[in-house]
């Protein structure tokens, strides 16, 4: 008798289990709704010569050009859309015009905004490798980071600063003056307008600022500073997972010109793409150091054409992808 119930109670508890799964895949493992990417090309390798790498880390693109973030080498390198080198610019130091680790990178109007993450400010570049200003100093007060790691600027040049270890998005003039913060300054949280390591931001052109909440898993969005909406794997609380709109870790974000948002999803080996309201489209890319795999997808960016370009961190190497047309 006791083995007949053991076995109901074992039959009940498999069937809750699949209900549970069944509720998952139904609310929060969304199918894809386009075709996807295909891999085009590659470049890079180990090394401190130009065209090579030493933990790519942050990406940004112009019209022409694909501006990376070579980190642990302490510049930036700039490339044509196939991967042919350009020219370089910053050398490894704690001064002016000198990178610590150069981090999520944003172009706006000509310029170049860098996060340096072991320097604690903003670096502002030519497209041409000038300085023209270094934004911020070490802190935790307004207008001061502790490691940032992403920049997403206005169209009044106002600059939101994804301040990392600060916990917290900061909101500056044109200037460089204080506005504003979002979140609670070395707190972290799940909650709404709350963060867990925040490493990158993107503004769309409606105005909105995508927040890459980083280990929260998850995307928070604003409108004026004001919390709008999130998602992320079940109610957005620091679940993560490989599933479709799941992430596990947040490392960078991008918002092309028709308002589609591109996510590095770093654990997780991809790129994930969605629309502006976080329904999610579709996703490339998978563990490893062939054609079209990554180890550890940590940057992305979008052309005005929809290209995407990934920094594939561990295997420093740059990819290109483009979609893949309906017949």
């Amino acid at each position: 008798m006791r083995a007949v119930k053991w076995l109901k109670y074992l039959g009940f508890l498999l069937a809750l289990i699949a209900l549970c799964a069944l509720i998952i895949t139904i609310f929060w493992i969304p199918t894809a709704k386009e075709p996807g990417y295909q891999f085009v090309s590659s470049w890079g390798e180990l090394g401190t010569k130009p065209g090579q790498f030493h933990d790519p880390t942050g990406i940004a693109v112009s019209q022409t050009e694909v501006f990376v973030s070579d980190s642990r080498n302490a510049r930036i390198q700039v490339f044509d859309f196939d991967g042919n080198f350009k020219r370089q610019f910053g050398v490894k130091g704690e001064t002016k015009s000198q990178l610590g680790r150069p981090m999520n990178l944003t172009l706006h109007k000509n310029k170049l905004f860098v996060a340096d993450y072991w320097n604690d400010r903003i670096e502002i570049f030519s497209i041409a490798g000038k300085l023209l200003r270094s934004i911020g100093k070490s802190g935790s007060g307004p207008g001061e980071f502790n490691s940032p790691s992403g920049v997403a600027v206005s169209s009044k040049g106002e600059m939101y600063i994804a301040d990392f270890y600060n916990q917290r998005i900061q909101h500056l003039d044109a200037r460089g003056n204080f506005l504003d913060q979002i979140g609670n300054t070395a707190t972290k949280g799940i909650g709404s307008a709350e963060f867990n390591y925040p490493t990158d931001l993107s503004l769309s052109s409606t105005g909105l600022l995508y927040v890459a909440d980083g280990y929260n898993d998850r995307i928070q969005v604003f409108n004026k500073n004001t919390f709008a909406f999130k998602w992320g794997g079940p109610f957005a609380i620091n679940i993560f997972g490989p599933f479709n709109g799941w992430f596990a870790t947040v490392s960078s974000i991008a918002v092309d010109k028709v308002g589609h948002i591109f996510v590095a999803d770093f654990y997780n080996n991809r790129i994930q793409k969605f629309n502006q309201n976080g329904q999610f489209l579709t996703s490339f890319g998978e563990k490893g150091n062939g054609p079209g795999q990554f180890n550890h997808a940590i940057a992305v960016a979008v052309t005005s054409g929809g290209i995407v370009f990934a920094a594939d961190f561990a295997n420093n190497r740059i990819e290109k992808w483009q979609a893949i047309r309906p017949n």
